[in-house]
């Protein structure tokens, strides 16, 4: 059973160890809703995980100590686990699914810890570190399923309530719902007024289907940009806990997760990794009923793989309607391609790629095909864009936002 004194204890024990993260007033994000932000990207490790990981540690016998820990992790976890670990001077082997980032891997080195990477992603990472620790005797620390990291991850919710005291929604990251649950334990328990929500990568919705069905359900593959939140199954106390403290849990593509990436870019100067942006994603897309409310977004980690962040911010710019494409059918004579650059120019958007296929395939065999990718401003300006296009006599095939 979860105990608000435990979580006590737990900001005393990390009081001397995390920073406590300051609210940042994002109002940019939704303009319908007041909205902060809670930033644990900027937390010591890059993730609010050094919380629960470092937190369960300090709790353990001198002989569990001894014995040393392992865990797995898809890569915060791991890197709270090897800090508190070698902040102890206790032995950690961390098993890490083989997809995770290379930059998660190597930081969970460098931290101190022996790192094994399992083919397969964060479950079968799981039950790797679980037969190593009957082999060898280590104490396992559950990335999300266990009182203590929960008690950790919930001082979150114990300083909410004290940075922003009429606080009256908090939107959540949700994986294996480990800090879910801590801060909807903290926040209801201290103010039941106050609404919690979870917040899902659609290719990862365990926990959604776990509460719809009302028992634990495992999904047989998970897909999403949000590694840190791809969970296969909830955990026993985790799905309990949400099932009676948090108000609604819900989704998010994986486009409108890339938008916020951007978003928090562009507006906050915050880098954020696709887990840590879901709970700013359902706020920006309406997809969680926050209107008019004081709310506060959980930011939960900035770790993101700078490989893949180009490929992110060009999605963003798609959801965001900062760019689109375009392809157009024209007759093929002179002057046709001039018309359609006025188009653009005109209403101040910038073309940055052209293709011009004269033997497309078309039902006229006088036309051709120019397709077009150009910067816009937003959806808005992309429809006047299209619409001017249509008026001037311009057959557009396709556009897309």
């Amino acid at each position: 059973m979860l105990n608000l004194d435990n979580f006590y204890k737990a900001r005393y024990v990390l009081s001397k160890v995390i920073r406590k993260t300051a609210l940042v007033h994002a109002p940019k994000i939704n303009t319908e809703c007041d909205v902060y932000l809670k930033p644990e990207c900027l937390q010591l490790t890059g993730s609010f995980k050094i919380r629960g990981a470092y937190y369960k540690i300090s709790q353990l016998s001198d002989e569990e100590k001894a014995k040393g820990v392992i865990a797995c992790s898809a890569g915060n976890h791991a890197q709270g686990v090897a800090l508190g670990a070698t902040a102890m001077g206790i032995k950690s082997l961390i098993c890490l699914p083989e997809g995770a980032p290379i930059s998660k891997v190597e930081a969970t080195k460098r931290l101190g810890a022996d790192v094994k990477l399992v083919p397969g992603v964060y479950d079968d990472a799981y039950q790797e570190a679980l037969r190593l620790r009957d082999e060898h005797g280590y104490t396992f620390i559950h990335p999300f399923d266990d009182e203590n990291v929960i008690a950790g991850q919930g001082t979150i919710g114990l300083e909410l309530l004290d940075q922003l005291p009429d606080i009256e929604a908090v939107v959540v990251p949700v994986g294996g719902g480990g800090l879910l649950s801590g801060i909807a334990f903290a926040v209801k328990s201290l103010n039941p007024e106050v609404k919690v929500y979870g917040v899902q990568a659609a290719g990862a919705a365990s926990m959604v289907r776990s509460i719809n069905d009302h028992k634990q359900e495992a999904l047989p593959s998970v897909s999403t940009i949000a590694d840190g939140i791809a969970v296969k199954q909830p955990g026993k106390i985790t799905f309990e806990t949400c099932s009676k403290y948090v108000d609604e849990i819900v989704t998010v593509s994986e486009d409108e997760i890339c938008a916020a990436i951007l978003q928090l870019i562009e507006s906050e100067k915050m880098v954020a990794e696709g887990a840590g942006a879901a709970s700013v994603a359902a706020v920006m897309f309406n997809k969680v009923p926050v209107k008019g409310k004081k709310t506060v977004c959980v930011v939960s980690g900035g770790n993101i793989d700078v490989t893949i962040l180009n490929r992110v911010i060009h999605r963003g710019l798609a959801k965001s309607g900062r760019t689109c494409s375009m392809c157009i059918e024209l007759e093929d004579k002179p002057g046709q391609m001039l018309g359609v650059s006025k188009v653009f120019a005109e209403l101040g958007a910038n073309v940055v790629r052209v293709n011009h296929e004269r033997n497309a395939d078309s039902e006229d065999v006088n036309s051709c095909i120019l397709r077009l990718q150009a910067e816009t401003k937003n959806e808005e300006h992309i429809r006047q864009i299209k619409d001017e296009l249509v008026k001037r006599g311009f057959k557009l095939v396709d556009y897309t936002l």
